[in-house]
């Protein structure tokens, strides 16, 4: 669970004042809310519901009872036939065929898609398979020079390189390759740039085309993988190549549910996403295959089955962290091991990585609340931080922590392998599209921003070291454009207060049925006073908080993570009266299930 950060003791009391976060309710939809009680759903789930989805006039099942038949037909995709038939004579043909995807979890779980499907369904031998992922640190994002380099110096070299995740942004590569007589097909989700497609790729999917008949242009890169390789099945069934009863692709959402999740695509209005992470989350919790029982055993008693928020808390940063500190093979071989031992030996490895993630994490948020400081006293509405000793492979965290803290978008740098050039990361907040931020910054001054890509939420850069402050310039012209006079503070969000009498397993099974949460359709968070009957700090460095709280006749087990900095006591203690934002949690214990409250924020009333 994501907790709100704790401000910086440094900051002006007058800053303190403007960055405390506000526990504000949700704005709700009243329409879909009068709806959804006249569809039946209870007024929790009604509040939920309207809480989450301000625009959405569509039907309310395909969100409320996610399923497959939802899915959109891939031949709706621009560019889809073309990408299956090209994929489709490759395997017919014999051709060695590159499989070129991003190092985060989006990019694996597209990389086993791809893979297994040639491998297992296709039939293509693994000698005419060559995996190109890139290292985030030496080589960068997508089909980077260095990953065009490694295609060709492959013997024998693919005749077809596969991309997923990226290639949207890479023209002059992709023209590389097809002047050295590689044909390109793109599957991508990543906001197109201005001039359009690459056009020397073969094919390029990409649901965010302007021409791209695809209903919904949210879904992840996995899923768009998912569907080309899906297309791919019909293309070889129709030619004859593979037999009608070929298995068709259903049991690889599995992986196309984790990459959703960990990409932070919107889980909101998307029948899509919806769907696919209900299925893959009911396909993981059958335990077939060996990366999932390895990872509940590491969670010990109680984590299965595994919910939304096991993938994106859990699993999700375990992968990332692979490539953020290394070579991302080892969360491949981890994803395919055939294995309880194997998967178990691989997934120590991403473990140990992401323990070293979290010390450097550390040290990096702290340096860089301190950098943020001057900027928040000035009251910039975007926050750009260069830390000049930082690991440029948890720009991104740091920045989301930076956001949390402080209510306004963060872009985070660090040095980058080119001399001269800065790497890094940005994420946003619901009000500003970076992306877009990203694009007026660059028209702006264009020589200060050479190289960006992303989307609403997220987004990378490349950065001159001499043009920084230029950049930063742009950049906050660019934000202002967007935000205008908007006053940016923290905020906590919550579906306003429960009755004692709901305090109870059932109203969890009930929030339960909505599912899943993420992105755009956040898990509910209720808020409440609560007097505390008891407290004790727990953990390995006494960081967290663990309580009883009462509320009328209901007393609550509650655990607050990283409340505390180390040796720091809490501001209150027994019998004070806490505001607090919680979710409900359900808490399995020696075959036992009780309610348990999982605060978010907390805050002493009358001081």
């Amino acid at each position: 669970m994501q907790q709100e950060p704790r401000l910086d003791v440094t900051a002006p009391p007058d800053l303190h004042a403007r960055l405390k976060p506000r526990l504000l309710p949700r704005p709700r939809n009243e329409a879909l809310y009068a709806r959804a009680r006249a569809e039946g759903l209870s007024e929790l789930q009604a509040r939920v519901l309207a809480g989450r989805l301000a625009d959405y006039e569509g039907e309310l099942a395909p969100l409320t009872q996610p399923g497959l038949r939802y899915l959109e037909h891939p031949e709706h995709l621009a560019d889809g036939r073309r990408a299956a038939e090209r994929i489709a004579r490759a395997v017919a043909e014999g051709e060695h065929i590159g499989i070129l995807t991003d190092y985060d979890v989006d990019g694996i779980t597209s990389h086993v898609v791809i893979r297994r499907t040639l491998v297992e369904l296709f039939g293509v031998p693994e000698p005419r398979l060559h995996s190109l992922i890139g290292h985030r640190i030496h080589d960068g994002y997508g089909i980077s020079l260095p990953l065009v380099e490694r295609t060709l110096g492959l013997s024998p070299r693919p005749s077809l390189v596969i991309t997923a995740d990226c290639g949207s942004s890479d023209e002059p590569r992709i023209a590389r390759l097809k002047a050295a007589g590689i044909d390109v097909v793109v599957s991508d989700h990543h906001a197109l740039p201005v001039e359009g497609p690459p056009v020397s790729a073969h094919a390029v999917v990409n649901p965010t085309r302007d021409d791209c008949q695809y209903p919904d242009g949210t879904i992840a890169g996995c899923m768009v993988a998912w569907l080309v390789m899906s297309l791919t099945r019909s293309v070889l069934v129709e030619w004859g190549v593979i037999p009608a009863a070929t298995p068709k692709l259903s049991s690889w959402l599995s992986y196309v549910a984790l990459g959703t999740v960990a990409d932070c695509v919107s889980l909101g209005a998307s029948p899509a996403n919806r769907a696919v992470v209900r299925h893959g989350l009911t396909l993981i919790n059958r335990m077939e295959a060996a990366c999932w029982r390895a990872m509940a055993a590491r969670l010990g008693e109680g984590s299965i089955p595994f919910s939304a928020e096991t993938l994106a808390f859990q699993m999700g940063p375990r992968i990332n962290a692979r490539s953020r500190l290394d070579d991302p093979y080892a969360a491949l071989h981890f994803m395919l091991a055939e294995d309880d031992a194997t998967a178990t030996r691989h997934l120590q490895t991403l473990d140990d990585d992401n323990q070293s993630r979290k010390a450097i994490e550390a040290e990096m948020i702290e340096e860089a609340r301190a950098l943020a400081m001057p900027q928040l006293e000035a009251d910039r509405p975007v926050l750009v931080v260069f830390l000049e000793g930082g690991h440029p492979g948890v720009q991104g965290i740091v920045a989301s922590r930076l956001v949390q803290a402080f209510g306004r978008p963060a872009l985070v740098l660090t040095p980058a392998a080119a001399p001269g050039m800065l790497t890094g990361s940005g994420r946003s907040i619901e009000a500003l599209h970076l992306r877009d931020a990203l694009q007026r910054a660059h028209e702006l001054a264009p020589e200060a921003l050479p190289r960006f890509g992303g989307h609403r939420g997220a987004a990378g850069v490349g950065v001159p070291v001499a043009w920084l402050e230029v950049f930063r310039a742009a950049l906050l012209q660019a934000v202002t454009e967007q935000l205008g006079a908007a006053e940016l503070y923290p905020r906590v969000l919550t579906d306003g207060a429960l009755a004692p009498g709901q305090f109870q397993l059932a109203t969890l099974s009930e929030l339960e049925a909505l599912g899943p949460y993420g992105r755009e359709f956040d898990a509910p968070l209720f808020e409440g006073e609560f007097l505390v009957e008891s407290l004790r700090s727990v953990g390995a460095d006494g960081t967290h908080l663990s309580m009883v709280l009462s509320t009328g006749a209901a007393s609550l087990k509650a655990i607050w993570f990283r409340a505390l900095t180390p040796g720091e006591l809490p501001v209150f203690g027994m019998g004070d009266t806490l505001r607090c934002a919680y979710r409900l949690n359900r808490n399995r214990w020696r075959g036992e299930e009780s309610l348990q409250l999982m605060v978010e924020y907390a805050e002493p009333l009358g001081r």
